[in-house]
């Protein structure tokens, strides 16, 4: 499972018209479900990305978590991160997660997310979203629990 987070001030998420997700100051991650991607994979990942530190403390480093900071977490489906880009100018995307898998994966997720930390906020699966958001920073960073891991 991999997850692109951001530190930013603010992000929400449209599907739509409509205002599906939205958080202030915090991370948005975009999600990608690869095959064979499990429970084991969406709780590392998330353990990840509570307690990875990103968030500036008083000195102005970075030592502080989403869960020691109480910031928003803005989850966001996104497959093509699962892209394989190795070869000629097309992604293949057999490496991503079929969508009812997929599916049901970010689903645990946002599930396990909302039972850990609050503010929670989320993007709708299958949906064609319009993401906005102000990096702060900027400061992004790709983590990635391998299929059949949970490291």
């Amino acid at each position: 499972m991999i997850g692109l987070l951001q530190r930013v001030t603010a992000a929400c998420v449209e599907v739509g018209e409509e205002r599906v997700g939205a958080i202030d100051a915090g991370l948005l991650v975009l999600i990608g479900v690869e095959r064979g991607d499990g429970a084991a994979q969406a709780d590392r990942l998330l353990e990840r990305l509570l307690g990875y530190r990103v968030f500036a403390d008083a000195a102005g480093k970075m030592n502080l978590s989403l869960r020691e900071t109480g910031g928003g977490l803005l989850l966001v489906p996104q497959f093509t991160l699962a892209a394989d880009t190795g070869k000629g100018m097309r992604p293949s995307f057999t490496p991503a997660a079929p969508p009812a898998e997929g599916a049901r994966w970010f689903a645990y997720l946002q599930e396990q997310a909302g039972q850990r930390h609050r503010p929670v906020a989320m993007g709708q699966f299958g949906a064609h979203m319009r993401v906005s958001l102000s990096n702060d920073g900027p400061v992004t960073f790709w983590l990635r629990v391998a299929p059949g891991s949970g490291e």
